[in-house]
């Protein structure tokens, strides 16, 4: 997938895999990184910083704009 930025962390998976919903519909590839046993102890991601959401670095500036639009 080539270099990887996190444009956002999410407190819990549903809501960054709905964002990275959006992102896909709008042809930016993304993908859902969380350090919470495979979805088996969602209470690890307090520990862990949360859920991230990452795009390719060249899709940063049309994902952000994506985001913007998406949470007004």
């Amino acid at each position: 997938m080539g270099t990887l930025i996190t444009i956002k962390t999410y407190p819990d998976r549903t809501e960054a895999e709905l964002v990275k919903g959006v992102l896909e519909s709008k042809g930016i590839k993304a993908m859902v990184s969380a350090d919470d046993a495979g979805g088996m102890n969602p209470a690890l991601l307090w520990a862990t910083g949360g859920v991230r959401l990452l795009v390719k670095k060249k899709d940063i500036q049309m994902a952000t704009e994506v985001l913007e639009s998406f949470s007004k």
